[in-house]
């Protein structure tokens, strides 16, 4: 008898890095969103780790991708995220809209545009919300277009279709703004652009609307089942509500947490201040102040985790202060995989995509610092995947020191981490 080799437990696999692959497929499609985990990776760890699955749990669930690919296979989803606009994004790519309602609605609401074009912009009707920097990022032309476009939206009864007609709203915001839509983060276009800037509002919004009643008939016809997916807005940092996930309840976990704290990584809370400043949404812009990490403690203490321990230390030495930033998040970082890790059925799969971002020159390695939390909450590294990044729209070089001319490499991989509770 050959005595089995054991396969080596990380390793490059380029059959994960999709490229070329169309990411926005079925309700995919409806909205950008910084980092996003493509479909195909949630897709592939469904299938080779959630075959037998009937619940899956995505803790940091942005805009719900791996919440569609499990409803598609029939497996229940349960997702959470802090910021308002995920959360409206992932319920509308997960609700189920009859066509035929839908039309009639895209019909109303076609009719309404019709009429538009008769009508005088300067009425003191409409009501333009009032948020701070408001006409530095919009035009007034574009803010009574926009006013009137909410205002149609409110009237809509019916809340499924509401929430779809919010979302395409949500990217004519962006769009029709003075921002450099080729980034996340809130940079104002030039003063030379500025003088030809006229964006046909109403058109984008109805582009938008019919393409994602494309992407909602590729949902429709995937699905062809039962699954729902809930859609929350708990902090695993702090505790993950019983009544809504009991211990040992869930079958699979796949999800891709924040790369470090919103503020010195990927600005989700920037990318998504403007829509919801115009959707009224309370404190719009300290939505990263929220997020993990967002509030930088004081004091830094050990881990008792060598790996992690020895990188803030290593920090600590060059820049206290992004040393206090790096050590908050991880703080943060810790407290959520223990109480994910709850939640969890024994046998079960905690499958986290994260990359490992540079700090002064210093590479954090997320991807062994999330083995060894999972490893003390009781379980075992089945393998770690590392996959080329090829979709994501986020810097390749960033500015380690501040200093002019001098870059560093920041993520060109993403780690596939796969756990198994054993305990």
């Amino acid at each position: 008898m050959i005595n089995s080799v054991p396969r080596e437990r990380k390793y490059i696999d380029n059959s994960w890095d999709f490229v070329n692959v169309n990411t926005k497929t079925l309700t995919h499609c409806f909205h950008s969103y910084p980092a996003m985990m493509i479909p195909q990776v949630a897709g592939k760890l469904l299938d080779l780790f959630g075959k037998k699955a009937k619940l899956l749990f995505d803790p940091f669930c942005g805009t719900g991708t791996s919440l569609v690919e499990a409803n598609i296979r029939n497996v229940n989803a349960i997702g959470t995220d802090l910021n308002p606009l995920a959360q409206l994004i992932a319920k509308a790519k997960t609700t189920i809209i009859d066509i035929h309602l839908l039309d009639s609605y895209l019909k109303e609401f076609n009719d309404w545009l019709f009429l538009q074009g008769f009508k005088s912009l300067k009425t003191k009707e409409i009501i333009i919300p009032q948020f701070p920097n408001i006409n530095y990022w919009f035009t007034k032309n574009v803010q009574i277009k926009l006013a009137l476009l909410k205002n149609y939206i409110e009237n809509i009864k019916n809340i499924p279709v509401k929430r779809f007609f919010l979302v395409a709203f949500s990217e004519t915001i962006r769009e029709s703004s003075l921002t450099r839509n080729s980034e996340f983060k809130l940079y104002r276009i030039s003063e030379k652009k500025i003088k030809n800037h006229n964006p046909d509002v109403y058109k984008i919004m109805l582009q938008k609307l019919l393409r994602n009643r494309k992407g909602l008939i590729e949902f429709i016809n995937e699905k062809k089942n039962d699954s729902i997916s809930k859609i929350y807005s708990f902090n695993t940092v702090s505790g993950i509500p019983h009544k809504i996930l009991p211990e040992n309840s869930v079958d699979i976990v796949v999800t891709s947490p924040p790369y470090g704290d919103s503020k010195t990584t990927v600005a989700y809370g920037q990318f998504s201040r403007l829509t919801n400043q115009w959707l009224d949404i309370k404190d719009a812009s300290k939505i990263d102040n929220k997020l993990m990490g967002g509030k930088k403690k004081d004091y830094i203490n050990n881990f008792n985790i060598q790996i992690l321990d020895d990188v803030i230390n290593s920090l600590k030495n060059k820049d206290l202060k992004r040393a206090l930033e790096v050590y908050s998040f991880y703080f943060d970082y810790q407290r959520s995989v223990a109480n994910i890790s709850k939640i969890i059925k024994k046998g079960g799969f905690a499958c986290f995509v994260v990359g490992n971002r540079k700090v002064k020159s210093t590479t954090l390695p997320t991807d062994q610092i999330t083995v060894e939390l999972f490893k003390i909450n009781g379980f075992d590294h089945v393998e770690t995947i590392i996959r080329n990044i090829p979709n994501k729209k986020m810097p390749l070089k960033n500015s380690p020191t501040n200093k002019t001319g001098i870059k560093d490499t920041t993520m060109n991989y993403e780690y596939i981490v796969i756990m198994q509770k054993i305990k």
